[in-house]
């Protein structure tokens, strides 16, 4: 087992993943959840893009997004994804690839209650990722469905959760003179052992 201590101290990489995440809540001025998260096209060009992690569970990533967009199309052709989590405020960043799962049950019921009404009312609004004529052809659209679906709307079927179940979890942070540390946790698939090395910077 490679010696771990401070920051990359502990055997669970998803309980690690959550405290570095509470930690940069103090410390990030906005959305410290922020991912940038990679996808392939069906050319298999690649995309990038920020989302905002909204859970990380006992062992995948959870976020949340129209199925019908350029991401939410790719991830269900592909299944698979990869996402870094940067703070700069702590000089730390989270490397994650794996495989993708649809989130399409109570719990994307649940968080999309939670939601602001006008982001409920949004999510029925948006075409996401297609064409738009113009900011008050949005707009309009809005206040259609903001009439359609009342104070309580329901979640569109095209919007919902993706679980991302990771083979690969890479914790970084930054050392003096580019000297920086990372752990690598590697599996073959996300029912085996994690193997964990330490990388060159």
């Amino acid at each position: 087992m490679v010696k771990r201590k401070g920051i990359f101290a502990g055997d669970d990489p998803f309980q690690l993943a959550r405290e570095w995440l509470a930690e940069a809540t103090h410390s990030e001025p906005n959305d410290a959840n922020a991912i940038q998260l990679a996808t392939v096209d069906k050319d298999g060009l690649p995309n990038v893009r920020t989302v905002l992690l909204k859970e990380i569970e006992e062992a995948a990533f959870v976020f949340y997004t129209n199925y019908g967009s350029a991401k939410g199309l790719e991830l269900d052709a592909s299944g698979k994804a990869a996402f870094v989590m940067h703070w700069k405020s702590l000089r730390r960043q989270i490397r994650v690839r794996g495989l993708v799962e649809r989130e399409d049950g109570d719990k994307a019921d649940a968080y999309y209650k939670s939601r602001a009404l006008q982001s409920r009312v949004g999510a029925w609004a948006s075409r996401q990722s297609q064409p738009l004529q113009s900011r008050e052809a949005l707009m309009a659209e809005v206040a259609r469905q903001s009439l359609r679906h009342g104070t309580d709307p329901e979640r569109p079927p095209f919007w919902g959760g993706f679980r991302i179940t990771p083979v690969e979890i890479e914790f970084w942070a930054d050392g003096a003179f580019r000297l920086h540390d990372r752990f690598r946790w590697t599996r073959e698939t996300v029912d085996s052992m994690w193997e964990i090395v330490r990388l060159h910077p």
